[in-house]
Protein backbone atom coordinates (compact mmCIF):
# COMPACT_ATOMS: atom_id res chain seq x y z
CA UNK A 1 0.00 0.00 0.00
CA UNK A 2 0.94 3.18 -0.23
CA UNK A 3 -0.19 5.31 3.26
CA UNK A 4 -0.55 9.06 3.15
CA UNK A 5 2.07 11.16 4.61
CA UNK A 6 1.27 12.09 7.97
CA UNK A 7 2.14 15.60 9.65
CA UNK A 8 1.28 17.43 12.70
CA UNK A 9 -0.86 20.60 12.34
CA UNK A 10 0.93 23.67 12.74
CA UNK A 11 -1.80 26.26 11.23
CA UNK A 12 -5.29 26.28 13.01
CA UNK A 13 -7.59 24.35 11.45
CA UNK A 14 -9.91 27.43 10.10
CA UNK A 15 -7.22 28.56 8.05
CA UNK A 16 -5.86 25.35 6.58
CA UNK A 17 -6.48 25.34 2.44
CA UNK A 18 -6.69 22.05 2.70
CA UNK A 19 -9.71 19.60 0.66
CA UNK A 20 -11.52 18.74 3.48
CA UNK A 21 -11.05 19.14 7.50
CA UNK A 22 -12.36 16.15 9.33
CA UNK A 23 -14.31 16.51 12.45
CA UNK A 24 -15.47 14.26 15.28
CA UNK A 25 -19.52 13.83 15.94
CA UNK A 26 -21.32 12.24 19.41
CA UNK A 27 -24.27 10.56 19.72
CA UNK A 28 -26.29 11.86 22.73
CA UNK A 29 -29.79 11.67 24.25
CA UNK A 30 -30.28 15.35 22.69
CA UNK A 31 -28.91 14.76 19.55
CA UNK A 32 -25.64 15.06 18.05
CA UNK A 33 -22.79 17.26 19.33
CA UNK A 34 -19.44 17.87 18.54
CA UNK A 35 -16.38 16.16 19.38
CA UNK A 36 -13.20 18.36 21.14
CA UNK A 37 -11.19 19.67 18.16
CA UNK A 38 -14.43 21.58 16.53
CA UNK A 39 -14.40 24.50 18.16
CA UNK A 40 -12.68 26.95 15.64
CA UNK A 41 -14.79 24.82 12.23
CA UNK A 42 -17.85 25.70 14.34
CA UNK A 43 -17.09 29.64 14.87
CA UNK A 44 -16.52 29.54 11.03
CA UNK A 45 -20.12 28.33 10.88
CA UNK A 46 -21.04 30.79 13.35
CA UNK A 47 -21.84 28.13 16.00
CA UNK A 48 -24.35 26.71 13.56
CA UNK A 49 -22.55 23.53 12.65
CA UNK A 50 -24.51 21.49 14.37
CA UNK A 51 -27.66 22.30 13.13
CA UNK A 52 -26.46 22.04 9.55
CA UNK A 53 -25.51 18.51 10.92
CA UNK A 54 -28.59 17.26 12.11
CA UNK A 55 -30.49 19.14 9.20
CA UNK A 56 -28.33 16.74 6.83
CA UNK A 57 -29.58 13.73 9.20
CA UNK A 58 -26.47 13.26 11.02
CA UNK A 59 -26.69 11.56 14.57
CA UNK A 60 -23.00 11.05 15.33
CA UNK A 61 -23.63 7.27 15.39
CA UNK A 62 -19.74 5.03 14.97
CA UNK A 63 -19.52 4.52 11.32
CA UNK A 64 -21.37 7.57 10.15
CA UNK A 65 -19.79 9.81 7.57
CA UNK A 66 -21.67 13.31 6.56
CA UNK A 67 -20.09 15.83 4.64
CA UNK A 68 -20.95 19.97 4.58
CA UNK A 69 -19.76 22.27 1.73
CA UNK A 70 -18.18 25.20 3.74
CA UNK A 71 -19.07 27.41 0.90
CA UNK A 72 -16.40 30.04 1.94
CA UNK A 73 -16.62 29.68 5.18
CA UNK A 74 -13.58 28.13 5.75
CA UNK A 75 -10.16 27.67 2.88
CA UNK A 76 -10.89 24.26 3.09
CA UNK A 77 -13.42 23.12 0.54
CA UNK A 78 -15.89 20.75 2.80
CA UNK A 79 -16.25 19.83 6.66
CA UNK A 80 -16.49 15.89 7.21
CA UNK A 81 -18.04 14.53 10.53
CA UNK A 82 -17.09 11.43 11.49
CA UNK A 83 -19.51 9.65 14.06
CA UNK A 84 -17.67 8.68 17.26
CA UNK A 85 -20.66 6.90 18.53
CA UNK A 86 -22.09 7.01 22.26
CA UNK A 87 -19.52 8.27 25.24
CA UNK A 88 -18.14 6.08 27.82
CA UNK A 89 -19.86 5.42 31.22
CA UNK A 90 -17.01 8.06 32.24
CA UNK A 91 -18.54 10.95 29.76
CA UNK A 92 -15.15 9.99 27.28
CA UNK A 93 -14.26 9.30 24.23
CA UNK A 94 -12.83 5.55 24.02
CA UNK A 95 -9.45 5.57 22.03
CA UNK A 96 -11.13 2.65 19.37
CA UNK A 97 -14.35 5.36 18.96
CA UNK A 98 -11.50 7.66 17.59
CA UNK A 99 -9.48 4.97 15.33
CA UNK A 100 -12.87 4.08 13.87
CA UNK A 101 -14.01 7.48 13.06
CA UNK A 102 -10.45 7.75 11.44
CA UNK A 103 -10.61 4.97 9.62
CA UNK A 104 -14.42 5.68 8.02
CA UNK A 105 -12.84 9.61 7.38
CA UNK A 106 -9.94 8.16 5.81
CA UNK A 107 -11.95 5.65 3.66
CA UNK A 108 -14.54 8.20 2.93
CA UNK A 109 -11.60 10.82 1.47
CA UNK A 110 -9.50 8.11 -0.16
CA UNK A 111 -10.68 8.81 -4.02
CA UNK A 112 -11.73 12.46 -3.70
CA UNK A 113 -9.08 14.25 -1.36
CA UNK A 114 -5.12 15.03 -1.39
CA UNK A 115 -4.88 17.13 1.45
CA UNK A 116 -6.57 16.35 5.00
CA UNK A 117 -6.89 18.05 8.11
CA UNK A 118 -7.81 15.91 11.13
CA UNK A 119 -9.41 17.06 14.35
CA UNK A 120 -9.85 13.15 15.63
CA UNK A 121 -6.27 14.11 16.72
CA UNK A 122 -7.34 16.03 19.74
CA UNK A 123 -8.90 13.33 21.22
CA UNK A 124 -6.60 10.74 21.03
CA UNK A 125 -3.38 11.50 18.54
CA UNK A 126 -2.49 7.51 18.50
CA UNK A 127 -5.44 6.35 17.77
CA UNK A 128 -5.95 8.85 14.91
CA UNK A 129 -3.18 8.57 12.81
CA UNK A 130 -3.69 4.16 13.24
CA UNK A 131 -6.90 4.84 12.06
CA UNK A 132 -6.15 6.94 9.11
CA UNK A 133 -3.52 4.64 7.64
CA UNK A 134 -5.52 1.72 8.22
CA UNK A 135 -8.25 3.22 6.91
CA UNK A 136 -6.44 4.62 3.87
CA UNK A 137 -5.10 1.03 3.72
CA UNK A 138 -5.86 -0.19 -0.22
CA UNK A 139 -4.29 -3.85 -1.88
CA UNK A 140 -4.17 -3.11 -5.59
CA UNK A 141 -1.46 -4.94 -6.69
CA UNK A 142 -3.28 -7.07 -8.78
CA UNK A 143 -5.64 -4.98 -10.29
CA UNK A 144 -4.66 -3.69 -13.89
CA UNK A 145 -6.56 -0.79 -14.01
CA UNK A 146 -6.30 0.32 -10.54
CA UNK A 147 -5.67 4.14 -9.72
CA UNK A 148 -3.34 5.57 -7.40
CA UNK A 149 -5.07 6.98 -3.98
CA UNK A 150 -5.81 10.65 -4.66
CA UNK A 151 -5.44 11.19 -0.17
CA UNK A 152 -1.48 12.38 -0.10
CA UNK A 153 -1.21 14.19 2.84
CA UNK A 154 -3.15 14.07 6.30
CA UNK A 155 -2.32 17.05 9.25
CA UNK A 156 -3.39 15.85 12.30
CA UNK A 157 -4.33 18.28 14.79
CA UNK A 158 -2.25 18.17 18.21
CA UNK A 159 -3.95 16.96 21.05
CA UNK A 160 -3.70 20.45 23.78
CA UNK A 161 -1.98 18.28 26.57
CA UNK A 162 1.74 17.57 25.80
CA UNK A 163 4.31 18.84 24.22
CA UNK A 164 5.97 19.16 20.69
CA UNK A 165 8.14 16.24 21.27
CA UNK A 166 6.12 14.00 22.74
CA UNK A 167 3.45 14.22 19.68
CA UNK A 168 6.41 13.62 17.16
CA UNK A 169 7.55 10.73 19.52
CA UNK A 170 3.26 9.56 19.06
CA UNK A 171 3.06 10.13 15.87
CA UNK A 172 6.23 7.96 14.68
CA UNK A 173 5.22 4.93 17.24
CA UNK A 174 1.65 4.81 15.99
CA UNK A 175 2.78 5.32 12.16
CA UNK A 176 5.24 2.41 12.74
CA UNK A 177 2.32 0.28 13.87
CA UNK A 178 0.03 1.35 11.77
CA UNK A 179 2.55 0.41 8.43
CA UNK A 180 3.23 -3.42 10.24
CA UNK A 181 -0.58 -3.83 10.47
CA UNK A 182 -0.66 -3.13 6.59
CA UNK A 183 2.32 -5.05 5.99
CA UNK A 184 0.86 -8.00 7.53
CA UNK A 185 -2.49 -7.40 5.50
CA UNK A 186 -0.18 -6.79 1.92
CA UNK A 187 1.20 -10.64 3.26
CA UNK A 188 -2.00 -12.02 4.04
CA UNK A 189 -4.39 -10.77 0.77
CA UNK A 190 -1.00 -11.88 -1.58
CA UNK A 191 -2.75 -14.83 -3.44
CA UNK A 192 -1.22 -18.38 -2.83
CA UNK A 193 0.35 -18.89 -6.42
CA UNK A 194 2.87 -15.86 -5.24
CA UNK A 195 2.78 -16.37 -1.46
CA UNK A 196 3.92 -19.94 -0.64
CA UNK A 197 6.78 -21.66 1.79
CA UNK A 198 9.54 -20.30 -0.34
CA UNK A 199 8.51 -17.02 -1.64
CA UNK A 200 7.05 -15.87 1.95
CA UNK A 201 10.27 -17.18 3.69
CA UNK A 202 12.16 -14.70 1.09
CA UNK A 203 9.76 -11.80 1.76
CA UNK A 204 9.96 -12.35 5.73
CA UNK A 205 13.98 -12.40 4.99
CA UNK A 206 13.84 -9.27 3.22
CA UNK A 207 11.63 -7.33 5.99
CA UNK A 208 14.11 -8.48 8.65
CA UNK A 209 17.15 -7.88 6.71
CA UNK A 210 16.06 -4.36 6.29
CA UNK A 211 15.36 -3.85 9.76
CA UNK A 212 19.12 -5.38 10.93
CA UNK A 213 17.47 -8.54 12.44
CA UNK A 214 19.08 -11.80 11.73
CA UNK A 215 17.48 -14.15 9.84
CA UNK A 216 17.72 -17.99 9.69
CA UNK A 217 16.17 -20.01 7.09
CA UNK A 218 15.66 -24.12 7.22
CA UNK A 219 14.53 -25.76 3.68
CA UNK A 220 12.98 -28.95 3.37
CA UNK A 221 16.70 -30.79 4.04
CA UNK A 222 17.27 -28.94 7.22
CA UNK A 223 14.26 -29.87 8.65
CA UNK A 224 14.38 -33.52 8.16
CA UNK A 225 17.87 -33.54 9.81
CA UNK A 226 16.57 -31.54 12.65
CA UNK A 227 13.73 -34.08 12.99
CA UNK A 228 10.62 -31.19 12.28
CA UNK A 229 8.17 -34.45 11.57
CA UNK A 230 5.17 -31.91 11.64
CA UNK A 231 6.14 -29.11 9.59
CA UNK A 232 7.40 -31.95 7.27
CA UNK A 233 4.39 -34.53 7.57
CA UNK A 234 2.06 -31.51 6.64
CA UNK A 235 4.06 -29.79 3.65
CA UNK A 236 4.73 -33.32 2.22
CA UNK A 237 1.87 -33.44 -0.19
CA UNK A 238 3.05 -30.04 -2.00
CA UNK A 239 5.52 -29.88 -4.74
CA UNK A 240 5.88 -26.38 -2.47
CA UNK A 241 8.57 -27.44 0.06
CA UNK A 242 7.82 -25.88 3.54
CA UNK A 243 10.19 -23.47 5.44
CA UNK A 244 10.76 -22.50 8.91
CA UNK A 245 12.23 -19.09 9.78
CA UNK A 246 13.55 -17.57 12.82
CA UNK A 247 14.08 -14.13 13.35
CA UNK A 248 15.74 -12.97 16.33
CA UNK A 249 16.15 -8.56 17.96
CA UNK A 250 18.10 -7.94 20.46
CA UNK A 251 17.20 -4.50 21.78
CA UNK A 252 19.73 -2.46 23.84
CA UNK A 253 20.05 -3.55 28.00
CA UNK A 254 17.09 -6.09 26.94
CA UNK A 255 14.98 -6.87 30.41
CA UNK A 256 13.04 -10.47 28.98
CA UNK A 257 12.81 -12.52 26.33
CA UNK A 258 9.92 -12.89 24.21
CA UNK A 259 9.35 -16.02 22.15
CA UNK A 260 6.88 -15.25 18.90
CA UNK A 261 5.18 -17.86 17.31
CA UNK A 262 2.76 -17.71 14.03
CA UNK A 263 1.02 -20.25 11.80
CA UNK A 264 2.24 -20.25 8.06
CA UNK A 265 -0.16 -22.36 6.13
CA UNK A 266 -0.08 -20.60 2.99
CA UNK A 267 -2.90 -22.44 1.55
CA UNK A 268 -4.88 -25.09 3.23
CA UNK A 269 -7.11 -27.51 1.13
CA UNK A 270 -7.26 -29.92 4.05
CA UNK A 271 -4.89 -32.08 2.58
CA UNK A 272 -6.76 -35.89 2.12
CA UNK A 273 -9.18 -34.81 4.28
CA UNK A 274 -10.20 -32.22 1.54
CA UNK A 275 -12.44 -29.02 2.92
CA UNK A 276 -15.53 -28.54 0.85
CA UNK A 277 -14.63 -26.44 -1.89
CA UNK A 278 -17.27 -23.33 -1.30
CA UNK A 279 -15.28 -20.67 0.19
CA UNK A 280 -11.86 -22.60 -0.24
CA UNK A 281 -10.34 -19.48 -1.56
CA UNK A 282 -10.23 -17.82 1.69
CA UNK A 283 -7.60 -20.54 2.70
CA UNK A 284 -5.30 -18.36 1.46
CA UNK A 285 -4.90 -16.51 4.57
CA UNK A 286 -4.20 -19.58 6.77
CA UNK A 287 -1.02 -17.64 7.11
CA UNK A 288 -2.26 -14.73 9.01
CA UNK A 289 -0.65 -15.78 12.51
CA UNK A 290 2.61 -16.16 10.25
CA UNK A 291 2.36 -12.92 8.74
CA UNK A 292 1.94 -11.09 12.02
CA UNK A 293 4.97 -12.52 13.92
CA UNK A 294 6.78 -11.48 11.28
CA UNK A 295 5.92 -7.80 11.45
CA UNK A 296 5.88 -7.61 14.62
CA UNK A 297 9.46 -8.68 15.46
CA UNK A 298 10.49 -5.97 13.11
CA UNK A 299 8.55 -3.43 14.67
CA UNK A 300 9.88 -4.13 17.79
CA UNK A 301 13.29 -3.29 16.52
CA UNK A 302 11.41 -0.08 14.75
CA UNK A 303 10.60 1.22 17.93
CA UNK A 304 13.26 -0.13 19.48
CA UNK A 305 12.19 -2.02 22.79
CA UNK A 306 14.51 -3.07 25.26
CA UNK A 307 13.18 -6.98 24.84
CA UNK A 308 15.08 -9.70 22.72
CA UNK A 309 12.39 -10.68 20.86
CA UNK A 310 12.62 -13.94 18.39
CA UNK A 311 9.91 -15.24 15.71
CA UNK A 312 10.23 -18.81 14.98
CA UNK A 313 7.70 -19.26 12.05
CA UNK A 314 6.64 -22.50 10.47
CA UNK A 315 5.47 -22.34 6.40
CA UNK A 316 3.89 -25.08 4.60
CA UNK A 317 1.05 -25.07 1.72
CA UNK A 318 -1.36 -27.98 3.16
CA UNK A 319 -2.28 -30.34 -0.48
CA UNK A 320 -3.40 -34.02 -1.07
CA UNK A 321 -1.07 -36.00 -3.34
CA UNK A 322 0.21 -39.08 -3.46
CA UNK A 323 3.16 -37.82 -1.05
CA UNK A 324 0.49 -36.49 1.28
CA UNK A 325 0.23 -37.47 4.75
CA UNK A 326 -2.81 -39.66 5.50
CA UNK A 327 -5.19 -39.87 8.54
CA UNK A 328 -3.41 -42.54 10.33
CA UNK A 329 -0.20 -41.45 10.32
CA UNK A 330 2.51 -41.01 13.31
CA UNK A 331 4.22 -38.14 13.30
CA UNK A 332 7.39 -37.73 14.88
CA UNK A 333 7.72 -34.67 16.21
CA UNK A 334 10.39 -31.80 16.67
CA UNK A 335 11.33 -32.84 20.29
CA UNK A 336 10.47 -36.88 20.16
CA UNK A 337 6.26 -36.90 20.79
CA UNK A 338 4.69 -38.61 18.48
CA UNK A 339 1.62 -37.78 17.46
CA UNK A 340 -1.65 -39.80 15.24
CA UNK A 341 -2.96 -38.12 12.78
CA UNK A 342 -6.79 -38.89 12.79
CA UNK A 343 -7.51 -35.44 10.77
CA UNK A 344 -4.88 -33.95 7.90
CA UNK A 345 -6.99 -30.78 8.01
CA UNK A 346 -5.61 -29.90 11.42
CA UNK A 347 -2.62 -29.07 10.42
CA UNK A 348 -1.62 -26.34 11.91
CA UNK A 349 -1.29 -27.18 15.37
CA UNK A 350 1.33 -29.80 13.78
CA UNK A 351 3.54 -27.05 12.45
CA UNK A 352 2.78 -25.08 15.42
CA UNK A 353 3.81 -27.64 17.57
CA UNK A 354 7.36 -28.10 16.14
CA UNK A 355 8.06 -24.44 16.08
CA UNK A 356 6.86 -24.36 20.14
CA UNK A 357 9.72 -27.02 21.34
CA UNK A 358 12.26 -25.19 19.09
CA UNK A 359 11.22 -21.43 20.49
CA UNK A 360 11.29 -22.85 23.76
CA UNK A 361 14.61 -24.05 23.25
CA UNK A 362 15.67 -20.46 23.56
CA UNK A 363 14.50 -20.32 27.15
CA UNK A 364 12.25 -17.12 26.48
CA UNK A 365 10.41 -15.58 29.47
CA UNK A 366 7.01 -15.55 27.76
CA UNK A 367 5.72 -17.20 24.47
CA UNK A 368 2.95 -15.57 22.11
CA UNK A 369 1.90 -17.74 19.29
CA UNK A 370 -1.07 -17.00 16.96
CA UNK A 371 -2.74 -18.47 14.80
CA UNK A 372 -6.03 -18.89 12.27
CA UNK A 373 -6.31 -21.86 13.82
CA UNK A 374 -9.98 -23.65 14.46
CA UNK A 375 -13.06 -22.97 12.62
CA UNK A 376 -14.83 -23.49 15.91
CA UNK A 377 -12.95 -19.86 17.31
CA UNK A 378 -15.73 -17.66 15.03
CA UNK A 379 -18.50 -20.41 15.93
CA UNK A 380 -17.39 -19.16 19.67
CA UNK A 381 -16.80 -15.66 19.52
CA UNK A 382 -17.98 -14.37 16.14
CA UNK A 383 -15.62 -12.69 13.26
CA UNK A 384 -14.49 -9.98 15.94
CA UNK A 385 -13.39 -11.70 18.74
CA UNK A 386 -10.36 -14.01 19.32
CA UNK A 387 -9.96 -16.24 21.51
CA UNK A 388 -6.57 -16.84 23.97
CA UNK A 389 -5.38 -19.35 25.71
CA UNK A 390 -2.63 -20.48 27.67
CA UNK A 391 -1.25 -20.11 31.46
CA UNK A 392 -4.00 -18.28 33.27
CA UNK A 393 -2.06 -15.01 34.50
CA UNK A 394 -0.42 -14.52 31.56
CA UNK A 395 -3.65 -15.22 28.70
CA UNK A 396 -5.78 -13.15 31.12
CA UNK A 397 -3.04 -10.06 31.09
CA UNK A 398 -3.01 -10.56 26.81
CA UNK A 399 -6.41 -10.86 27.06
CA UNK A 400 -7.10 -7.38 28.83
CA UNK A 401 -4.49 -5.95 26.07
CA UNK A 402 -6.29 -7.12 23.13
CA UNK A 403 -9.04 -5.37 24.38
CA UNK A 404 -7.30 -2.12 25.68
CA UNK A 405 -6.25 -2.12 21.89
CA UNK A 406 -9.47 -2.20 20.05
CA UNK A 407 -8.56 -5.52 19.01
CA UNK A 408 -10.84 -7.47 20.71
CA UNK A 409 -9.95 -10.93 22.35
CA UNK A 410 -11.23 -12.81 25.24
CA UNK A 411 -9.93 -15.19 27.29
CA UNK A 412 -10.97 -19.24 26.61
CA UNK A 413 -10.26 -21.77 29.23
CA UNK A 414 -8.26 -25.18 28.72
CA UNK A 415 -10.38 -28.15 30.61
CA UNK A 416 -8.19 -30.88 31.77
CA UNK A 417 -11.07 -33.20 31.08
CA UNK A 418 -10.50 -32.85 27.50
CA UNK A 419 -7.71 -33.65 27.44
CA UNK A 420 -8.17 -37.02 27.75
CA UNK A 421 -9.75 -36.65 24.51
CA UNK A 422 -6.61 -36.62 22.93
CA UNK A 423 -5.47 -39.83 23.63
CA UNK A 424 -4.12 -42.26 21.07
CA UNK A 425 -4.07 -46.30 20.53
CA UNK A 426 -0.75 -45.55 18.68
CA UNK A 427 1.10 -42.32 19.80
CA UNK A 428 1.56 -40.29 22.61
CA UNK A 429 -1.75 -38.15 21.46
CA UNK A 430 -4.13 -37.68 18.60
CA UNK A 431 -4.10 -34.37 16.42
CA UNK A 432 -7.85 -34.16 17.20
CA UNK A 433 -10.38 -36.01 18.94
CA UNK A 434 -13.58 -38.06 18.14
CA UNK A 435 -16.49 -35.24 18.62
CA UNK A 436 -17.03 -31.63 17.62
CA UNK A 437 -17.22 -29.96 21.39
CA UNK A 438 -15.03 -27.15 22.23
CA UNK A 439 -12.67 -27.45 19.82
CA UNK A 440 -11.12 -24.07 19.62
CA UNK A 441 -10.21 -25.68 23.13
CA UNK A 442 -9.18 -28.91 22.23
CA UNK A 443 -6.43 -27.11 20.22
CA UNK A 444 -4.80 -25.13 22.87
CA UNK A 445 -4.87 -28.32 24.80
CA UNK A 446 -2.80 -29.73 22.23
CA UNK A 447 -0.92 -26.91 21.71
CA UNK A 448 -0.06 -27.14 26.11
CA UNK A 449 1.60 -30.58 25.17
CA UNK A 450 4.72 -28.63 23.58
CA UNK A 451 4.79 -25.97 26.18
CA UNK A 452 6.98 -26.32 28.87
CA UNK A 453 5.35 -26.55 32.14
CA UNK A 454 6.89 -23.22 33.53
CA UNK A 455 6.91 -21.03 30.81
CA UNK A 456 3.92 -18.34 30.88
CA UNK A 457 2.41 -18.68 27.20
CA UNK A 458 -0.70 -17.25 25.38
CA UNK A 459 -2.22 -18.75 22.62
CA UNK A 460 -4.45 -16.16 20.26
CA UNK A 461 -7.13 -17.79 17.99
CA UNK A 462 -7.61 -15.84 14.83
CA UNK A 463 -9.12 -17.96 12.47
CA UNK A 464 -12.40 -15.03 12.51
CA UNK A 465 -10.36 -11.67 13.17
CA UNK A 466 -7.56 -12.08 10.76
CA UNK A 467 -9.68 -11.66 7.72
CA UNK A 468 -12.55 -9.92 6.78
CA UNK A 469 -15.25 -11.65 4.43
CA UNK A 470 -17.73 -8.56 4.85
CA UNK A 471 -18.25 -5.19 4.26
CA UNK A 472 -15.80 -2.63 5.39
CA UNK A 473 -16.25 -1.08 8.73
CA UNK A 474 -14.25 1.30 10.82
CA UNK A 475 -10.55 1.44 9.39
CA UNK A 476 -10.96 -2.15 8.56
CA UNK A 477 -11.49 -2.78 4.77
CA UNK A 478 -12.32 -6.40 3.22
CA UNK A 479 -9.64 -8.96 3.22
CA UNK A 480 -6.44 -9.09 5.75
CA UNK A 481 -7.42 -7.14 8.71
CA UNK A 482 -3.74 -7.34 10.24
CA UNK A 483 -4.91 -8.45 13.41
CA UNK A 484 -3.15 -9.46 16.11
CA UNK A 485 -0.39 -7.03 15.33
CA UNK A 486 -1.55 -4.24 17.71
CA UNK A 487 -1.76 -6.57 20.54
CA UNK A 488 1.20 -8.31 20.56
CA UNK A 489 3.06 -5.04 20.00
CA UNK A 490 0.74 -3.57 23.06
CA UNK A 491 2.21 -6.99 24.89
CA UNK A 492 5.79 -6.57 24.15
CA UNK A 493 5.60 -2.79 25.23
CA UNK A 494 3.94 -3.64 28.87
CA UNK A 495 6.53 -6.58 29.08
CA UNK A 496 9.64 -3.94 28.20
CA UNK A 497 7.56 -1.66 31.24
CA UNK A 498 6.57 -3.68 33.44
CA UNK A 499 8.35 -7.41 33.15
Amino acid sequence: MTAPKLALATTPAADVAADAIVVGTVQTDAGVALAAGAESVDEAFDGSLVEVLAALGATGKADEVVKVPTLGKLKARVVVAAGLGGLDDDGEVLPEQVRRASGVAARALAASAKHVLSTLSTVDLQAAVEGTVLGAYTFTEYKSDAAAPELAKVDLAPPAEGGTKEHKATLKAATAIAEAVAITRDLVNTPPNDLYPATFAERAAALAKEAGLEVEILDEKALRKGGYGGILGVGGGSARAPRLVRISYKGAKARKKVALVGKGITFDTGGISIKPAPNMEMMSSDMGGAAAVVASVVLAAKLKYPLQVTATVPMAENMPSGDAYRPGDVLTMYGGKTVEVLNTDAEGRLILADAIVRAAEDAPDYLIETSTLTGAQPIALGNRTAGIMGSDEFRDRVAAVARATGEGGWAMPLPDELRGDLDSRLADLANVTGHRWGGMLVAGIFLREFVPADLPWAHIDIAGPSYNTGAPWGYTGKGGTGVPVRTIAAVLADIAANG
